[in-house]
């Protein structure tokens, strides 16, 4: 039996985790879970998830912040990112790309879309 990818969630908004984390075991992904920045570089450094979904608008530590790190950090840096992000303005995708997100996903989240974007990244 393969082993189930691990995709770590950093999301503040209880309702979105959830809506996630459902999508996720739907799909049989294995799910990580992070309530904001500084929780999600912690998380990362110990279980090397497969893929990061990282809402931008977090407590301590912003995803656009954590994305940096986590891609100025040599051991980590292959990790592919997705930004969900409720900024959607002109302009904030590409804010998202350059602060190191692989891609983006606004919300509210269109589900078809995510699942297309993680089949994309974890084939």
């Amino acid at each position: 039996m393969q082993e189930q990818k691990r995709i770590l969630v950093v999301e503040d908004n209880r309702d979105n985790m959830t809506l996630i984390l459902d999508l996720l075991q739907s799909l049989q992904y294995a799910s990580i879970v992070a309530s904001n920045g500084e929780e999600a570089l912690e998380l990362i450094d110990k279980e090397k998830p497969a893929l990061i979904l990282l809402d931008l608008s977090l407590p301590k530590l912003d995803g656009w912040t954590a994305a940096q790190k986590i891609k100025a950090n040599q051991d980590l840096a292959d990790i592919p990112i997705i930004a969900l992000t409720a900024h959607a303005m002109l302009g904030d995708k590409e804010r998202a790309l350059a602060a190191g997100c692989d891609d983006y996903v606004s919300k509210p989240i269109n589900f078809r879309e995510l699942a297309s974007k993680l089949a994309q990244y974890l084939p």
